[in-house]
């Protein structure tokens, strides 16, 4: 028996997978019409299911209303409606027995989370009782039911169906919280074997065995395996050719028979003496084409590492890696694997941008590191040791306004060089795309200052000169801050000691490119002062530095600048934004700045440290709030703060020779330091 609120009631099944239990009751409810005063009564049955866990089912049962003038409807908490019928008769002719279809019977299902049938009845012609050929009867029943368990008669709408029993199927859940919300904290109440699933009819949790598991999962020792071999249950055609496992069984088929080897499967049919050659043949024939494949990998693989191998000698791979366990350098040597596995096997979606010298790809470590790898096109073998010395100088370099070398990959035919990862662009895309705001003067001053430390420290500061040799607005990157990085060392050079120029093949970007270095291959530090010159030009006009408008009467950004200087018309090339925002003062000093860069004569350039000398007193300007002042005081101001920083000019950037990792900073004296690093 199962003690509910409204009584006791017999048990009639138990499914556990189902998570149902089956009961006996009176589940009868009606509504009659008192013979002498014509008042309705109230039903005195009533099955409720609250404070227990269980539910009416939704699926298993059915809501029925006998009657011939009565409409019933189940009503939720607020009194709204929630489910319901009506029945009706209009003879005896119309009442077909064994149809619920609303003639004297009908049937609607529950709503889901049923836990108490409140009740509601209504005539609705205003009465209840029988029409011209049936029997008048006062009442209308409705009861809850399992599905296709009840069969309507035409005596129901005559006879009392209070004392006929019905089977009502409830459903059980565990507690009121879900499987996650379970798993979070204690776990469930679901034992071996077992798992735990949301009731889908209210709240809580239920436990069903897996496949090929029976038992009780609440209770321990939980599910145990099914042996489907054993018994009745024997899936295989051949019984004794069964197999159990845990949570299933295999059927086999004897020698010379082929298929599942189960009942509701394909069985086990003869096979033909033809079928069993072919088929060996086929295994024989896959088993050396495995092993043909097996060789092929394995060559290849020995093939891939011997080349890999003579890459990384023919690179320099055994001097690199000779300095740095004998310096301690901060450079990594990469295998071409994790290079290969980090930018997706050289994706096309990875590609950052294309130069004269390679392609730079956005590559992920195994670490999350985001890194920039440059693919180069070529690179001279016999100027190895030279790279490998350049890439060990190169990669202890560790200064804000320099774009970091990680290290390279030698394993490949070009070296591989892996930088730190600048998120934000270079100047080059920022200055010329006309879908982006244009930069303030304050910002292109800030660059253009960030941009020179970054120069002069290369020249002066390290242990040997590095001359860039590629200077241009597309090697300026920017990060999160728009902070500037000097990139791309491809083409730079190192300086030997005691020596102030090198002879080399002519290399860098037209518009950039120092004239006299183009007619003399003699590349000196002056080379990149050129260079710089055109930058702050494209910083002043945000024009490109060689023009392929028709439209325009010149092509070389340079030199149309100074003949533009020359003929007192460079207004007419300054950028609005600059105009707008930078003074007199502010043009006239980077105009000289510039022109002095761009000098063809590399005697007549100034050097790094005096050009970064000049723009941070011009920021310091910049700075100073004297919008009230004439641009007489502006222009006195800034040949005071220019000559307070050059005397000093020669300790302006320098080494930090007790450094053993040569992490190198710029220092600025007392005077420039609350400028150059700001």
């Amino acid at each position: 028996m199962l003690p509910l609120p409204s009584g006791q009631y017999k048990v009639v099944d138990i499914s556990l997978p189902q998570g149902t239990i089956t009961i006996l009751g009176r589940a009868v409810a009606w509504r009659c019409l008192d013979n002498f005063s014509g008042i309705s009564l109230p039903p005195d049955q009533d099955l409720s299911l609250e404070g227990t866990p269980f539910t009416f089912s939704d699926m298993k049962n059915k809501f029925t209303v006998v009657g011939c003038d009565a409409m019933a409807t189940i009503q939720g908490a607020n009194g709204s409606y929630i489910s319901g019928c009506a029945a009706f008769c209009v003879s005896k002719k119309t009442v077909v027995e064994g149809v619920c279809s609303g003639v004297g019977c009908c049937q609607a299902p529950i709503p889901r989370a049923l836990k108490r049938l409140n009740l509601s009845f209504t005539s609705i012609r205003g009465q209840i009782g029988a029409t011209q050929d049936v029997p008048w009867d006062p009442c209308s029943k409705a009861f809850l039911v399992k599905e296709d368990e009840y069969v309507f008669t035409y005596d129901d709408l005559i006879s009392n169906m209070n004392n006929q029993n019905r089977t009502v199927v409830l459903e059980w859940s565990i507690g009121n919280q879900s499987c996650s919300e379970m798993d979070s904290k204690n776990g469930t109440e679901c034992k071996a074997n077992s798992h735990c699933y949301n009731s889908t009819n209210g709240i809580g949790y239920r436990c069903k065995c897996f496949d090929g598991f029976e038992g009780n999962p609440y209770l321990s020792p939980g599910c145990e395996d099914i042996n489907e071999c054993k018994g009745p249950n024997n899936p295989c055609v051949h019984p004794n050719r069964c197999k159990n496992t845990i949570g299933g069984s295999i059927c086999k088929c004897p020698f010379g028979m082929s298929g599942d080897g189960t009942l509701r499967g394909t069985g086990c049919k003869k096979v033909e003496l033809l079928e069993i050659i072919l088929g060996v043949g086929l295994v024989m024939v896959l088993i050396v084409f495995a092993l043909v494949l097996w060789t092929y990998w394995l060559l290849k693989k020995r093939r891939l590492a011997r080349r890999k191998q003579r890459y990384f000698l023919q690179n320099g791979g055994v001097m690199l890696r000779q300095r740095i366990s004998s310096q301690k350098a901060l450079a990594k040597i990469f295998s071409s694997e994790e290079l290969k596995k980090a930018t997706n096997n050289y994706s096309e979606d990875r590609i950052l941008g294309k130069g004269g010298y390679g392609t730079v790809y956005k590559g992920m470590l195994e670490d999350h590191t985001v890194v920039a790898i440059k693919k180069s096109k070529l690179v001279d073998e016999t100027q190895i040791e030279q790279f490998i010395n350049e890439v060990f100088i190169l990669s202890q370099i560790n200064h804000r306004n320099v774009v970091k070398l990680l290290g390279c990959c030698l394993e490949t035919e070009v070296p591989l060089l892996v930088y730190e990862f600048i998120p934000n662009g270079n100047l080059f895309y920022h200055l010329h795309n006309d879908r982006l705001g244009s930069i303030s003067w304050e910002n292109r001053l800030r660059i253009a200052v960030e941009t020179a430390i970054a120069l002069a420290y290369l020249h002066s500061a390290t242990q040997f000169p590095i001359i860039h040799r590629d200077v241009k607005s597309s090697n300026i990157l920017l990060d999160e801050n728009y902070t500037a990085k000097v990139a791309d060392f491809g083409a730079s050079r190192l300086v030997p000691y005691n020596q102030t120029h090198v002879t080399t093949l002519v290399q860098g970007t037209f518009g950039y490119l120092d004239p006299e270095y183009f007619q003399t291959s003699v590349l000196t530090e002056k080379s990149d002062v050129y260079s710089f010159g055109v930058v702050l030009v494209e910083l002043l006009t945000r024009q490109k530095p060689i023009s392929h408008d028709p439209t325009n009467d010149w092509k070389n950004l340079a030199t149309h600048f100074i003949t533009s200087v020359e003929h007192n018309q460079f207004l007419e090339m300054v950028d609005q934004t600059v105009l707008k925002e930078a003074g007199a003062t502010h043009l006239n000093v980077v105009v000289q700045i510039a022109l002095n860069c761009l000098s063809l004569k590399r005697e007549d350039r100034p050097k790094m440290i005096d050009v970064l000398v000049e723009l941070n007193a011009l920021r310091r300007l910049l700075k100073q709030h004297m919008d009230d002042q004439t641009p007489e005081h502006h222009l006195e101001f800034y040949r005071k703060e220019k000559m307070a920083y050059t005397g000093s000019s020669s300790n302006l950037i320098k080494l930090d020779e007790d450094d053993d990792s040569m992490e190198s900073h710029l220092l600025i004296d007392r005077n420039l330091s609350s400028l150059a690093l700001e």
